[in-house]
């Protein structure tokens, strides 16, 4: 191998090997600005969590709101649909049991009407709670009851645990969520179906 065989050689591998270092310092700012931006986020999203008291507060129309809630529900359970569709307001929408089950004020009183039909001995109890949400999709006044709901249909007394929780706004219902489950209900009368909407 001649002199400039060597030089070229040489000239070959001494770029290879700068071109490893490149590679091997590019890997480690990657990986470093990686692990910065992951620290700040991780960071950011811990200081930008809210206290209780900047989330929620008291709600200043507490026991009236605790009131309608609980009309609401009472008058649902003693059969005067009148009564409850007037605590509704007129964009009612409810939710629940199932992440997929939703109604309106309509729906609801038509669900109610069916339960009339099939049930009877309808009692229920509760204990109550409200709160405010100052800020995020939930904002507003909240009621949430959670007790229990009991009826007998086909000679059986069935009874079971709810949570509610109501959103009111000028002094009527407008959104709402239960939950309560549906398939101990279903398995309890012998059938499945839709035997409460509540």
């Amino acid at each position: 191998m001649d002199e400039a065989e060597c030089n070229s050689f040489c000239l070959k591998i001494n770029l290879i090997n700068m071109q490893r270092t490149i590679a091997k310092w590019m890997l480690i700012v990657l990986f470093s600005i990686t692990v910065f931006i992951t620290k700040t986020q991780a960071q950011s999203t811990t200081d930008s969590k809210m206290s209780y008291k900047e989330m929620g507060s008291e709600n200043p129309d507490a026991q009236a709101d605790i009131q309608i809630v609980g009309d609401f529900v009472n008058e649902l359970t003693l059969g005067n649909l009148d009564k409850a569709k007037a605590l509704l307001a007129y964009s009612y929408k409810g939710y629940g049991p199932s992440p997929i089950d939703s109604t309106n004020t309509e729906l609801t009183i038509s669900s109610w009407e069916k339960n009339y039909k099939l049930q009877s001995n309808r009692k229920v109890n509760f204990v109550e709670e409200t709160f405010r949400v100052k800020s995020g999709d939930l904002i507003g006044d909240w009621v949430s009851l959670w007790g229990d709901y009991s009826f007998t249909q086909n000679g059986k007394e069935i009874k079971f645990p709810f949570q509610y929780t109501a959103h009111v706004t000028n002094g009527k219902i407008d959104t709402d969520r239960i939950y309560y489950d549906k398939s101990y209900i279903e398995k309890a009368i012998g059938y499945s179906g839709n035997p409460l909407v509540f």
